[in-house]
């Protein structure tokens, strides 16, 4: 049995900690948060911490949850790292391309350890079907594809968390807080791109620094073409929605179902993912399925999971969206 801690009790560490606690692979045994009062809500007769340094030396935790703001999925990773844990880093991997870059170097620099990244929508069962048939090569190459996010978040969301409307802290507005998986998800499944361009914009006057609504035209290394749309100035939280059109056959994932579009229009019914509970449907069920399989890979020194390295093309494509969106020229994906 295996030791877990969790740095950080906000609003994701809610998904984590039942997970962790309902796992026959591992064991909490700490969590921590730099706010004292963050006791309150941390499990009971679970070891509650100030400090993760303090948490890490005096508990040994074989792995520890970073479930902390976007500035410091980094630097704190890179601090457990060098201390001999695993981690398991919530998204987005990096603020920016270079700092993923650093991650990816890390990574590579201390094979002793394991380091996943957060992009559970992989593991959704419309992505793992979708990627099964795409990968199957029956209906030919990709051609097209689209993804949209019609999310809504009200001025509060940034008033009681100012570091999600800044650049230094967040990285980015929509695109890497509300739709970096859904961006994941275009390259996962289209494949290479080579190139975009974008408009990028404030349609919401909440006197934030980040954007709020994008939209981009996508170039893949093959030919095909891609549109990303994504804003928090709906009136409500919409389901992400996702199409492949390939060479013989077109597919969408529409409210966590994925369909065949037949000939005629019409949908096939092909399968459909687990949904967490409450109003907080839009985070998947598929934490518990990453976390499970990260947990496998660390008891038996084997098997797949999601690296710093799979995670990095997301934010290469957050920044080519904004550097497009700042100069309004097509910009090139190395």
């Amino acid at each position: 049995m295996k030791k877990a801690a969790v740095i950080g009790l906000g609003d994701i560490s809610k998904i984590h900690i039942p997970i962790i606690e309902s796992s026959p692979d591992m064991v909490l045994c700490a969590v921590c948060d730099s706010n004292p009062e963050a006791k309150k809500a941390a499990p009971s007769g679970t070891a509650f911490y100030t400090d993760y340094h303090e948490m890490v030396e005096k508990e040994r935790p074989d792995c520890v949850h970073v479930c902390l703001p976007h500035y410091l999925h980094y630097p704190v990773t890179k601090e457990l790292v060098e201390m001999g844990c695993s981690v398991f880093c919530e998204k987005p991997v990096a603020l920016n391309t270079e700092e993923a870059e650093r991650f990816v170097r890390l990574e590579e620099a201390h094979p002793e350890v394991r380091i996943t990244i957060c992009l559970q929508n992989r593991l959704n069962e419309s992505v793992e079907l979708l990627k099964k048939l795409i990968e199957g090569g029956e209906y030919g190459q990709v051609v097209g594809t689209r993804g949209i996010v019609p999310w809504y978040r009200p001025a509060e969301y940034y008033r009681v968390k100012p570091w999600r409307g800044s650049w230094i802290t967040a990285g980015g507005g929509c695109m890497i807080n509300q739709s970096v998986h859904t961006l994941d998800l275009l390259y996962y499944l289209g494949g290479n791109m080579k190139g975009l361009k974008a408009s990028v914009s404030q349609i919401l006057d909440y006197g934030i620094e980040v954007e709020d609504t994008v939209t981009a035209r996508l170039d893949y290394a093959n030919g095909a073409k891609g549109l990303f749309f994504a804003t928090n100035a709906n009136y409500k939280n919409e389901a992400v929605q996702i199409a492949v059109q390939l060479e013989r056959a077109e597919f969408r994932i529409e409210e966590n179902i994925l369909y065949q579009i037949l000939p005629g229009g019409e949908k096939k019914y092909l399968t459909e993912d687990r949904k967490y509970p409450g109003t907080r449907f839009y985070y998947g069920a598929s934490h518990e399925k990453l976390i499970r399989r990260f947990y496998q890979v660390l008891e038996e020194d084997k098997g797949d999971y999601i690296r710093v390295k799979d995670a990095e093309m997301s934010i290469r494509l957050i920044d080519a969206i904004l550097e497009s969106g700042r100069s309004g020229a097509y910009v090139t994906i190395s």
